[in-house]
């Protein structure tokens, strides 16, 4: 199995024992967007955490590019439009958040306005 077929069993599965799919998404992107948003550049191991973190932000945003380039995917094609050009944005972003030429603080806005939305749909469908 190649890591993309890896990471998108770990996810089916913990859908299937966490919850729905926007609460998982939603969980998903605010763990990792807590993980950026508490970057200390004062702390010893700063730059270990950032690698870890964006590293980590990138990959949810690898997975879903390929979820929203998928032809079987159910969403709006203006939505997952969207989404896939905030992937390759993120991905952009990242480079340059590595290379120290931006900070994280738009990577974190992204994942705040996804959660928003996730929320937000999660309500009117009367999921939480």
């Amino acid at each position: 199995m190649n890591e993309m077929t890896l990471a998108r069993s770990g996810y089916q599965s913990s859908i299937a024992t966490t919850g729905d799919d926007r609460s998982t998404e939603y969980r998903i992107f605010a763990r990792v967007t807590q993980e950026l948003s508490t970057l200390d550049e004062k702390a010893p191991d700063y730059h270990t955490k950032k690698a870890t973190a964006l590293h980590r932000n990138l990959r949810l945003w690898t997975l879903l590019a390929v979820d929203v380039a998928n032809d079987n995917n159910q969403l709006p094609a203006p939505l997952r439009s969207s989404l896939f050009y905030l992937a390759e944005f993120t991905r952009h972003h990242t480079a340059k958040v590595h290379a120290g030429e931006a900070d994280a603080k738009m990577l974190i806005e992204i994942n705040t306005s996804v959660m928003r939305g996730l929320r937000q749909q999660a309500t009117a469908q009367g999921e939480g």
